[in-house]
């Protein structure tokens, strides 16, 4: 725990555990680290684990999943432009993708994938799109616009979404 509330450098944050920037936790945790970080945009690897819960018989992750690996890089990069200003990020939710395209049916297990996001565009409502990638070394995997959602008050938002 920080004792300061001096907001820290790009730098700084850029080296910090994932688990210190993103919620996910366990399996569920895809993203391994932040590779690049500015106002709009952040790129972070992935391993694919041959081992995981996800994996195939060929030890790869079915590229279906590749949209929550882009939903964890754009997490990350809202909590890092709140965390540079000495705050926290508010929850969100994927709202979706209309537009994500698997290049591939699978990321091959044991690629260090490449995920970079870029924002297209935020609404004060907390609307976003971000343009999605996801590399393997030198091959584009998947690509997508990714659409997500800062309700101000997050605890109302699911409420009424489960009353509904």
């Amino acid at each position: 725990m920080r004792m300061t509330t001096e907001p820290l450098t790009v730098e700084q944050l850029v080296r910090q555990p994932i688990e210190a920037i993103i919620p996910h936790r366990g399996s569920m945790l895809l993203l391994d680290a932040i590779d690049s970080f500015a106002d709009t945009t952040l790129s972070a690897f992935a391993n694919v684990d041959p081992h995981a819960w996800y994996a195939d018989a060929a030890g790869a992750m079915p590229a279906w999943i590749g949209i929550e690996l882009m939903a964890q890089a754009i997490a990350a990069q809202i909590a890092l432009v709140a965390m540079r200003g000495g705050g926290q990020a508010r929850p969100g939710v994927l709202l979706g993708s209309r537009s994500y395209q698997a290049l591939q049916p699978a990321f091959r297990g044991g690629a260090r994938l490449r995920v970079h996001v870029s924002e297209l565009l935020r609404s004060e409502a907390g609307h976003a799109a971000y343009e999605c990638t996801i590399d393997d070394g030198d091959t584009r995997c998947a690509e997508a616009v990714v659409k997500v959602f800062q309700p101000p008050d997050f605890q109302s938002f699911i409420e009424g979404s489960v009353s509904s």
